[in-house]
């Protein structure tokens, strides 16, 4: 339970840091991703199947495992690439980028998910620096 504490809390610095509203941590167990952190996700949301076990290339977080890259949408309500699936949408968030986090061999180890409140344009500058606190993730 200490680790899960700490994952909220680096969490939860990350998502202010970057003036996020939600945030996630879907830890590899597997052949799936695993919710293992959450703030902000409503109860009822953070209850689906859909998103607590995530299969690789499914929504945000599986297209960025599958990938090996973040994966961004501009727009979650109106996703037109069909990256985001329902549980995202219900999420009260406009925008949001799913980030790797690798282990020291270079193999995803868990995705990072942090939502902004406005749908919005990520410059590369951006997703890099996301990216780069994201591998920080203990």
């Amino acid at each position: 339970m200490t680790a899960t504490r700490d994952w909220t809390g680096w969490l939860s610095r990350f998502v202010a840091r970057h003036g996020g509203v939600p945030g996630t941590v879907h830890a590899l167990d597997g052949q799936l991703l695993t919710l293992a952190v959450a703030i902000n996700i409503p109860p009822h949301v953070r209850e689906l199947e859909l998103i607590v076990c995530i299969p690789k290339g499914k929504g945000m977080a599986g297209l960025a495992w599958e990938r090996n890259e973040p994966v961004v949408t501009c727009n979650l309500k109106e996703d037109n690439p069909g990256n985001v699936r329902p549980g995202a949408k219900a999420v009260n968030a406009g925008s949001g980028v799913a980030l790797p986090v690798r282990n020291a061999n270079h193999a995803i180890r868990a995705i990072v998910g942090i939502a902004y409140q406005d749908p919005r344009e990520f410059a590369q500058s951006e997703i890099d620096t996301l990216l780069n606190e994201a591998a920080t993730f203990p």
